[in-house]
């Protein structure tokens, strides 16, 4: 059970099949409701027409005996004193009415004569009230009664009238319920079997159309699962042509596997390349010391010292990278890069510092390592003077680094901030570094918010520019 909804496409033909038979519950009793309604309506007024039939009738003084009462509907005339005097000949049982009785009582005096009397009656006045005038206020209820055998339900309705000298009369007349009955249970019988079909079809056409809207997840799910068991990141899933949702969902995931690829590919590089930058100077170390064990006179000791300074910065920087590449944060301690940049200009002859005072936030360490960087590549490439300025730009604090050097050619200035690049392929190793310092440099500006670019200096040479925020 589990299983089979687990998956999108059963919870979404549940879920609308669900929204859909609550909906049709709902118009279903609502049309139930509005059908009794009417047809409740009609009965009763049906029944209150009949009723003002028979009060006109009184109203103008007709005796009980001779009304002309509907013998296929209820009728019955209840005197003040809740005495019925008069009814339908066919009436054999009631309710809901004023009273159950179904046969009149004999009348005395001159307020009218009953079913039976006598016929000599008819040639005086005795069985005759005066006029009278019909009452206000009719009022509704329900119930049931037999005539002539049959038994059924009736909406009766009750109109009073003042008929003269027989005194305030009520008359109670039925419309038949039948046809409410008979058009609800209907209306019901089409629904408990229209209702489950269409639920069905609902059913199934939600499952058809999910399935079809989610065939391309499967094939996206499927090709993500061939990359991962064959790790060839070169592969990509296959994007629909139906711009929607789905469409989406496959561009950002090749755009994912292309820039995992990418940072593959790019720590592969990394490693290779380390690992030649690595055995070049472990290489000279080591020979130099076997020279060194066989003949100890022959021992160059200050070549040995400068390899293994050259070592130990290239691991630091690759474990600079590395942390970088992890993401570390910066932290936000406030420092002052002015006084940051005369510190690491401090011991350098060739360099020319104006710094004023301003308030950066980050690492103290990882920005001094980018100044370092920059004023050990600008004194590599300049003729005689390299300038350091720290200055304030906007909310910007810019730390730039010129040279009079040969500079840097336009196509190159994105280039040299890769790993391991060097655009003096010739130059020896010593002399040039293994091509990580401005790519170190870069991502730490950028780890702080800021940037690292490269153009032309007043003096022709190369200026760098650090740009951080201020510290607020």
């Amino acid at each position: 059970m589990r299983r089979i909804f687990g998956s999108v496409r059963s919870r979404a033909t549940l879920g609308a099949t669900l929204v859909v038979a609550v909906a049709l519950v709902a118009a279903g009793a609502a049309v139930l409701l509005s059908l009794r309604s009417n047809l409740m309506e009609q009965a009763g007024n049906e029944a209150q027409r009949t009723a003002q039939n028979v009060v006109a009738q009184l109203a103008a003084g007709k005796p009980y005996d001779q009304l002309d009462l509907d013998d296929e509907s209820p009728v019955q005339v209840v005197d003040a004193n809740g005495t019925l005097v008069a009814a339908s000949d066919e009436l054999e049982r009631i309710s809901g009415t004023a009273t159950d009785a179904v046969k009149p009582q004999p009348q005395s005096g001159g307020t009218g004569t009953g079913a039976g009397a006598d016929a000599d009656d008819d040639d005086d006045d005795s069985g005759r009230g005066e006029a009278g005038e019909i009452g206000e206020g009719t009022e509704f209820s329900d119930g049931s009664a037999t005539i002539d055998g049959e038994s059924a339900d009736y909406r009766f309705a009750a109109v009073p009238v003042e008929a003269g000298d027989r005194g305030r009369l009520t008359v109670y007349a039925g419309g038949s319920l039948d046809a409410e009955q008979s058009a609800v249970n209907t209306a019901l019988t089409v629904m408990l079997i229209g209702f489950p079909l269409l639920l069905g079809v609902v059913a199934g056409v939600t499952w058809l159309v999910t399935r079809r809207a989610l065939r391309p997840v499967e094939g996206i799910r499927g090709e993500m699962a061939a990359i991962t068991a064959s790790e060839d990141l070169a592969r990509r899933v296959p994007v629909p042509g139906t711009h929607d949702e789905v469409a989406r969902l496959a561009l950002t995931t090749n755009e994912t596997l292309a820039a995992l690829q990418t940072s593959v590919e790019r720590q592969r590089r990394f490693v290779a390349d380390a690992s030649h930058e690595l055995r070049s100077p472990i290489a000279s170390l080591r020979t130099q010391l076997e020279v060194g064990v066989a003949h100890p006179e022959l021992l160059d000791l200050d070549g040995a010292v400068e390899d293994t300074v050259r070592l130990q910065g290239l691991a630091a920087d690759l474990l600079l990278l590395a942390r970088l590449d992890a993401g570390e944060r910066p932290g936000d301690a406030r420092f002052d890069l002015g006084a940051l940049a005369r510190e690491q200009a401090e011991g350098r002859a060739e360099v020319t510092v104006e710094a004023r005072s301003a308030q950066v936030a980050g690492s103290r360490g990882q920005v001094g390592r980018v100044l370092t960087n920059l004023l050990d590549n600008a004194a590599r490439h300049a003729r005689s003077a390299v300038t350091l300025t720290v200055r304030r730009e906007g909310e910007w604090v810019v730390a730039a680094v010129a040279d009079d050097g040969d500079g840097v050619a336009e196509a190159d200035r994105e280039r040299i901030f890769e790993r391991f690049v060097r655009l003096d392929e010739a130059r020896s190793r010593d002399d040039g570094g293994a091509g990580l310092g401005l790519a170190i440099a870069r991502d730490v500006a950028v780890r702080h918010g800021g940037t690292l670019t490269v153009g032309r200096a007043p003096a022709g040479g190369a200026l760098f520019e650090l740009r951080l925020p201020q510290a607020q």
